[in-house]
């Protein structure tokens, strides 16, 4: 706690998110109360929050010391505040909540740019949002590129927006948040969640019983929770391989069920509810930017 402080611009950036969603989840939230519900934005708050927890809670203040700190960071910014991020509807929602000038002036003009649309598709492919996110795991894991992140906190910070970026690209082809258009067959995404799982069990296995420390910088760290820097080691590995096989199989099996299911409609994709006509909310209030 002594080497703890608030990250104010991290801090105010998080809140200025959260007014902005809150006011144009409220704006609509009246017309549309059956598509724009509390669990929309329950999702998106507590994505915020947990992205707030590995970067400025004291949590941040331990990663130097403990690689299961680290690690849970990590889980927190690619794993979990993603997608519960984009199940908040984040674009539509926060289109309705910023000023109408800048969204019409500045951001609508921006995202009907020719560039920008073309660079939405390359990055939202299937294809690159899995290997966007498993590529980020592995090579932030690399025993050189890892020391590079302790030993430098600039890219320490470049680390950890690696893995946001990474976990938004990855969770893409599974959430498909409006704007998006699902462009892959149904029974690909639990195949893409499955195959995402095996390099991940690797690495984590191979961190619980190679029976040495991989990153030299916790030998020497202060281990005030009376645990050896290879007994940090294999705890963070059993929580990598724990965290990543369920937060990415629960979904994939929940989709397979759905797509086997005879009542299952022939488009259905989300498993996280129905999926919302976006143009149509954009077309009845007051902002309109595609």
């Amino acid at each position: 706690m002594h080497d703890w402080s608030i990250p104010i611009p991290l801090t105010t950036l998080l809140a200025l998110m959260l007014f902005f969603y809150a006011r144009g989840w409220r704006h609509l939230r009246k017309a549309f109360p059956r598509i724009i519900t509390w669990g929309t934005m329950a999702a998106f708050v507590v994505g915020v929050v947990f992205i707030w927890v590995a970067l400025a809670s004291p949590l941040a203040a331990l990663d130097d010391e403990l690689l299961t700190v680290h690690m849970v960071q990590h889980l927190l910014l690619m794993a979990v505040a993603p997608p519960l991020i984009m199940m908040g509807r984040p674009a539509l929602v926060l289109l309705h909540g910023l000023p109408k000038r800048f969204v019409q002036g500045i951001v609508g003009p921006f995202l009907r740019w020719t560039p920008v649309r073309q660079f939405g598709k390359i990055v939202t492919n299937t294809a690159f949002c899995w290997f966007a996110g498993v590529m980020t795991v592995i090579g932030w894991h690399v025993p050189a590129a890892f020391a590079l992140g302790q030993h430098s906190v600039a890219w320490h910070e470049i680390q950890h927006a690696s893995f946001l970026l990474a976990g938004f690209l990855f969770w893409w082809p599974v959430i498909q948040p409006w704007p998006s258009i699902s462009r892959s067959p149904n029974w690909s995404i639990p195949l893409y969640l499955f195959l995402a799982t095996l390099p991940c069990d690797a690495l984590s296995a191979f961190l619980t019983f190679c029976d040495r420390v991989v990153y030299h910088s916790y030998l020497s760290a202060a281990h005030s929770f009376g645990i050896s820097a290879l007994q940090d080691q294999e705890f963070a590995g059993v929580i990598m391989w724990v965290s990543i096989t369920f937060i990415y199989m629960i979904p994939a099996m929940a989709m397979t069920v759905r797509l086997l299911s005879p009542a299952a409609p022939a488009d259905s994709h989300i498993p996280y509810g129905p999926e919302t006509d976006g143009n149509q909310l954009l077309s009845a209030s007051r902002v309109e930017v595609m």
